[in-house]
């Protein structure tokens, strides 16, 4: 991938010094992924970053004999920054929902950059403490309708990983149960809701291309209290 194109791809790197996005890109190592395949595991010990090219990943925690997806990335996203910055083992495990390609700069590299380069330094601290925020706002909606709740998650996942079309903002169709985990309601209310929004009108499902099509934001925004 050239320079500019992953600049243009992660949000982390708009503001790096391009010699630094170019030395990243030189000690990255790429990997791909099918569906459904672990791309890391929980309790292994932090060794790298990964940068989502193309696909989608789930972030998921286990609870006794089942597991609990807490998050969805996209494009453009990253993911296993914890682990390295605190040196601990990871505390989720990293599933891909869909073919996944990915870019790995090992922690070492990725840790003497961010001292090299204080712009890139101080937007990773913008965007963790984003997450932070994001993770804050969840656990307020906690006592919220669980259509609030959906309409919150689909929303934010348009807001950071939708592709404008036609026919709507495109997302990866998410399987129910990991949608419904996100969105803190349960599978049963999830395909009640979704099955709503499509009645409505608000949104499509493209089985062609796997995606959810948000075709009326601003209500399904207002809906999630956003608007």
């Amino acid at each position: 991938m050239q320079t500019a194109a992953f600049s243009e791809l992660f949000p982390l790197f708009d503001v790096a010094n391009p010699e630094t996005v170019e030395w990243l890109l030189s000690v990255s190592t790429e990997h791909e992924y099918p569906a459904d395949r672990a791309v890391l595991m929980e309790d292994a010990w932090g060794n790298a970053v990964y940068f989502i090219e193309s696909g989608w990943v789930k972030v998921r925690r286990h609870a006794g004999d089942s597991a609990v997806t807490l998050a969805v990335l996209g494009p453009g996203d990253f993911f296993g920054e914890m682990a390295i910055l605190d040196e601990s083992p990871r505390s989720t495990d990293v599933v891909a929902l869909a073919p996944v390609k990915l870019l790995s700069v090992s922690a070492q590299r990725f840790i003497q950059t961010l001292f090299k380069d204080s712009q890139l330094h101080h937007r990773m601290l913008q965007l963790m403490v984003q997450r932070l925020r994001q993770t804050n706002f969840r656990f307020q909606l906690r006592n919220q309708p669980p259509a609030v709740k959906l309409a919150n998650t689909l929303a934010s996942l348009s807001e950071s990983y939708g592709q404008q079309s036609d026919h709507g903002v495109a997302i990866f169709n998410i399987p129910p149960h990991d949608l419904a985990d996100v969105a803190d309601i349960s599978e049963e209310e999830t395909s009640k809701i979704m099955e709503k929004l499509i009645e409505k009108g608000w949104i499509k499902i493209d089985e062609a291309r796997d995606a959810i099509l948000l075709t009326n934001t601003k209500q399904l925004s207002q809906l999630a209290g956003k608007g």
